[in-house]
């Protein structure tokens, strides 16, 4: 791989040590950034980036979608929680052929790299069989983008026979066989997680046997928490056990008291939310804000984007304004002096950085920082919709839309380019991505 230089561009680094430039150039050498001045002199043999018109940021970071999902967009939109456990996982997940998970988690990715999204936490709960694992990699791979890949398992109603899913630990032997095979590495593109029940929606004594497991192979550990709770004391429990560490990522926790929250964090555990999947199915107001007291990083995601939409830019967006309305009527209800008022430049720390620190990799991306990897979007900031002289931090996250995104850079290679993705086929992925979605409807007795 070559060297490219980009030319030109606004930089907002979100790196303390590099600073923001209102015009400047990145030169990235094979797949890391190598240096950013204010003007970098000619290059021999480098590949030319015109970034005039464009604001220059890190990769987002996606930290929770179930990409699996994207070929039934719409179909859980007016779901409230109950019936999307019904619906989707008891129901339409079990007519899942593995070219499904394919299509739609190839299509899921490649709209989020044309959205800006770099790395992606794609969280498979639908893989009954080590074949759908395998063919959610192979979409993975195909799209080109940056993934950790946390191995679920999914919740159908059980047999005859059957234990329970909250019965039931991860697969050890599938878990191993990732690990020692084809995601053995974690300087990979794509690696290897775990999507776990947790102690909300297992037993105790499997949430025990998943944390143990994740520990052994040294992987990023997902759960959610929402909803009814199988053990209202399990995460004080596993802290109390010494099972919590900076692996465990908890999705959601809406529910959560505020000193639960500070013991995990003090654990070294971390959240995602989701918060717009969240205000949708009624589990109450974000953490953000108390993530933010607690000097705690607080990724964000997309979900499902059978209920919303894959734009990380909306979800960004949704997520601070969501975060400053419960803030202000907080100080109105109680007389409080209103705390600080969060700023564009913390969402998009929330959709950068700290969706790197959940990750475990923000030694390696997050920021725009020589010696990290080259995971650059380049966003228009001359359109009708983006065109002005303020701030471009909140012109990012308050204006900006996947449309607007220029180029996408990961791991020093073009994936999207002047506007288009460089992945070719897109009209046949698409055809492929509806057929999916009617087979697995009418499978489901949905559709005629």
């Amino acid at each position: 791989m070559g060297k490219t230089v980009i030319r030109n561009a606004t930089i907002i680094s979100m790196d303390i040590a590099v600073g923001d430039l209102a015009c400047g150039d990145i030169l990235v050498d094979g797949d890391a950034i190598a240096e950013i001045a204010p003007s970098i002199g000619a290059v021999e043999g480098a590949e030319e980036i015109d970034g005039t018109g464009t604001i220059a940021i890190p990769g987002l970071v996606n930290a929770h979608m179930h990409t699996w999902q994207t070929g039934l967009k719409g179909a859980g939109s007016d779901w409230t929680m109950g019936q999307y456990i019904r619906a989707m996982h008891a129901g339409l997940a079990t007519h899942f052929r593995p070219d499904d998970i394919r299509i739609g988690t190839l299509a899921g990715a490649l709209n989020q790299i044309a959205g800006g999204v770099t790395t992606l936490a794609d969280w498979c709960h639908n893989n009954p069989t080590p074949d759908h694992t395998e063919a959610g990699l192979d979409g993975l791979e195909a799209s080109g983008i940056r993934a950790v890949f946390l191995h679920g398992s999914p919740k159908p109603d059980p047999k005859p026979g059957q234990k329970h899913f909250s019965e039931v630990p991860m697969p050890r032997s599938e878990v191993e066989r990732l690990r020692k095979g084809r995601l053995a590495s974690d300087d990979a593109l794509i690696t290897l997680g775990l999507a776990i029940l947790g102690p909300y929606y297992s037993t105790y004594e499997v949430s025990v046997t998943d944390l143990e497991l994740g520990r052994e192979f040294d992987l990023v550990t997902s759960c959610h928490a929402s909803g009814k709770a199988m053990n209202p004391d399990g995460f004080e429990r596993l802290v109390a056990a010494g099972l919590v560490d900076g692996r465990l990522n908890v999705v959601h926790a809406n529910d959560f008291p505020d000193d639960r929250i500070k013991c995990l964090v003090d654990a070294g555990a971390n959240f995602t939310v989701t918060a717009e999947v969240e205000l949708q199915m009624g589990f109450g107001d974000a953490i953000t804000g108390r993530l933010t007291a607690l000097g705690a990083p607080c990724s964000i995601g997309v979900d499902v984007e059978s209920a919303v939409t894959g734009s990380m830019f909306a979800h960004t967006r949704f997520t601070l304004q969501a975060q400053r309305n419960a803030d202000t009527l907080t100080t109105q209800r109680t007389g409080t002096a209103p705390g600080p008022f969060l700023t564009t430049r913390d969402a998009l720390r929330w959709a950068t950085m700290d969706g790197a620190r959940m990750l475990r990799l923000d030694h390696r991306i997050g920021s725009l920082t020589p010696g990290k990897q080259a995971d650059i979007v380049l966003v228009r900031r001359d359109a009708l919709n983006t065109a002005s002289v303020i701030d471009p931090v909140s012109i990012v996250v308050n204006y900006a839309e996947p449309a607007n995104v220029d180029t996408v850079l990961i791991a020093g290679e073009v994936k999207k380019r002047a506007g288009r993705l460089v992945a070719g086929g897109i009209d046949g992925i698409i055809a492929d991505l509806r057929s999916s979605g009617r087979r697995i409807l009418t499978d489901a007795g949905l559709l005629q």
